[in-house]
């Protein structure tokens, strides 16, 4: 495992779209969940322990190299709103595009294949991990802190928040990050022989409400 290769992959600035994503965060601040750095903290740890712990676990998994098509559609069973999964998929197609420019490898040829019109972000994580060489505990965590460091970027542009502000939430987190990542990639670990349904599908429904109605908004500063 590279350290190095694995601050490329988590680096906000590499070019796999998720700055056109707020996580929810837009439709949170519109309906006063989040307004200032304590409620951004409670939001963005809800959201780790539940959408960050579902694609940690998948990421794992693709990272682990199991069946990606499997790991799809357990993606799609995990994520009720259509709106999410449409953008799950369209991060997915832009994280392939720079993967495969970055780490050329055949099985993310193989999944581009398969899904021309993008495979779920995190199983195109999980298998760009895997060409880069890192594992699945470093996917897990690339996910899991994917999870919340989209919101905390958001919230700075929508709210205007402080920036050490919402750098500090994000530390804060930090250990819980950590108990998410290792506990998706001992969840991947199972799946490997039990198959997909022994990865983690805790439920969000707010997150899933709030995304239905931020899509059929007609003016909205983020995708998701």
């Amino acid at each position: 495992m590279s350290l190095a290769t694995l601050l490329v992959l988590a680096d906000g600035r590499f070019p796999a779209g998720g700055h056109a994503h707020s996580g929810g965060a837009e439709a949170a601040c519109k309906a006063g969940r989040i307004h200032d750095a304590a409620t951004l903290a409670d939001f963005c740890r809800g959201r780790l322990h539940t959408a960050g712990v579902t694609a940690a676990a998948l990421a794992a998994a693709a990272a682990l190299g199991l069946d990606p098509v499997e790991l799809d559609a357990a993606a799609d069973a995990r994520t009720p709103s259509p709106a999410l999964r449409a953008a799950a998929r369209r991060l997915g197609r832009q994280l392939m595009r720079a993967a495969r420019a970055t780490w050329p490898d055949p099985g993310l040829d193989a999944l581009a294949a398969a899904f021309p019109r993008g495979a779920h972000q995190p199983v195109v994580l999980g298998t760009a991990a895997r060409a880069a060489g890192l594992g699945a505990l470093d996917a897990a965590h690339v996910a899991a802190y994917e999870s919340v460091s989209g919101p905390a970027t958001a919230t700075v542009r929508l709210l205007g928040l402080d920036p050490f502000e919402a750098s500090g939430v994000l530390a804060r987190l930090a250990p819980e990050l950590d108990g998410v990542a290792a506990g998706a990639a001992e969840a991947a670990l199972l799946a490997r022989t039990e198959g997909p349904d022994a990865l983690p599908a805790p439920s969000s429904p707010l997150l899933e409400i709030a995304a239905q109605v931020h899509a059929d908004w007609p003016v909205r500063l983020f995708a998701s």
